[in-house]
């Protein structure tokens, strides 16, 4: 998977690379907003990094408490080792059941696990039903962002989705219409549903309780209506104390989006009378990513995607070109994981400026986790075409006289009209970025004529 190959194909409509920029940039600046409305701010996300430190250092205690706790609720534990013993859980406790229809809420986990075609392959429907992974559902693609799923897509794109697919009027835009559609398709669902399945955003080792967050209703919706509720739980979503949730209920929503609170915090505790509760435990990777020091800390991360909205980088490539479940920075750093050599274009893919980190509520180093892979990618010679690049790079730069005569001759044919975008060798960098002017002489020279002036 190359990430400048697949950027190169969302950049070549313009259009929809200016408004995906412009509009996740708009709710950076929300996000900015509802965190300077906040006293100590700055403390909140020290405390909220620090409680997920705690949890982290001590994840085998918090996850057995969880479960102990969560079993005398009622509710009915599984531990998944990766994702095709968390799939085949699921398909387990739907078999069981009879069960045929299941609506879904979001879930980034299912997502990585990629459970829907799983479930699909064995004969069980299964239906989002948040609307923006309902639209990237219907229209056969993956989300392209963890809170805004079709974020790439235009409201006339989804009009002629919903044309096709739906049934409503064509050539209709306007959103509350669109929306009106898409509750009413899903209404049916929800009713003939034989089970659901939910995400969750924190689960409390000391209640044996978790929380789910949104903002439509639909996980509420589902799980009240089926008699089968299915929570698929990362391992490290636990936090400690009921105490805790305040922190990051209080960081989550205006992270995400800008919102004071999530419209729905949802707390389950165990099963209603006549139902069930299934809680799905998964690893997949994290005990491994636990044993990495300097990538430990990307555990800490509450899935708000602030550090998507604001990464110049994802905001102009869109989603679909990481290649993988979670893109921007945080999935550039967790891909290579998965797989280093498919995924080594991905911690290339930024600027290194750090605004990832400045915004993130847990406080991960992003970009410095960024930095460390770009490291073992070229230690492992797996990032295409740069060694030999910064090899050369190295040479011109240990060697002063070799860099005085690049510099001369690059300010030379640059102030003669040469424009590197023209050049094979450059284009690639340069078709996306304007180079300043070129001086009519270097730094050093002018240091050597003017450095006696006082």
């Amino acid at each position: 998977m190359s990430h400048p190959k697949q950027a190169a194909e969302f950049n070549a409509d313009l259009e929809r690379t200016q408004w995906h920029d412009e509009t996740l940039w708009l709710v950076r600046e929300k996000r900015d907003t509802a965190a300077g409305s906040v006293p100590g701010w700055e403390d909140l996300r020290e405390r909220a990094s620090q409680i997920k430190g705690n949890a982290l250092s001590r994840l085998d205690d918090y996850l057995k408490e969880f479960e102990q706790k969560a079993v005398s609720n009622g509710i009915h534990v599984h531990w998944a080792s990766d994702a095709a013993e968390h799939n085949g859980i699921v398909l387990q406790i739907l078999k069981d059941r009879g069960a045929k229809h299941l609506v879904k809420s979001k879930s980034m986990l299912t997502e990585e696990c990629q459970l829907n075609p799983y479930l699909h392959a064995n004969g069980i429907e299964v239906i989002d039903t948040d609307l923006g992974e309902r639209i990237v559902q219907i229209a056969d693609e993956a989300p392209s962002h963890i809170v805004m799923p079709a974020i790439h897509m235009r409201k006339e794109e989804v009009g002629d989705l919903f044309h096709d697919h739906l049934g409503s009027d064509e050539g209709a835009t306007d959103p509350d219409y669109l929306t009106e559609v898409a509750r009413q398709s899903l209404r049916k669902s929800f009713l003939e549903a034989d089970a659901a399945l939910t995400g969750v955003n924190f689960a409390v080792a000391e209640t044996g309780g978790f929380v789910v967050c949104t903002n439509e209703g639909n996980a509420d919706l589902g799980v009240h209506l089926a008699p089968v509720h299915i929570a698929s739980m990362g391992i490290e979503k636990i936090i400690p104390r009921a105490d805790d949730l305040g922190v990051f209920l209080r960081l989550l929503a205006r992270s995400a989006t800008g919102q004071d609170l999530t419209v729905y915090t949802s707390h389950f505790h165990g099963p209603r009378p006549g139902a069930e509760m299934h809680l799905v435990l998964v690893d997949n990777g994290r005990s491994a990513r636990l044993g990495q020091e300097e990538f430990r800390d990307a555990l800490k991360c509450i899935r708000c995607g602030a550090c998507m909205n604001t990464c110049p980088v994802y905001r102009r490539s869109g989603g679909h070109s990481y290649g993988w479940t979670v893109p921007g920075p945080l999935g550039s750093v967790l891909a290579p994981h998965v797989d280093m050599e498919s995924f080594s274009s991905l911690p290339f893919a930024s600027t290194l400026c750090g605004s990832c980190t400045d915004v993130c509520p847990v406080k991960i180093d992003l970009h410095g986790q960024l930095y460390a892979w770009r490291q073992k990618i070229v230690a492992a010679q797996k990032a295409a075409d740069r060694p030999l690049a910064m090899r050369l790079m190295a040479r011109v730069l240990a060697r002063p006289l070799a860099f005085r005569i690049s510099g001369w001759f690059a300010r030379r044919m640059l102030r003669r009209g040469w424009t590197p975008a023209k050049n094979s060798m450059l284009s690639d960098w340069t078709s996306s970025r304007d180079l300043p002017s070129a001086p009519e002489q270097s730094f050093r020279s002018w240091y050597l004529k003017n450095r006696k002036v006082q």
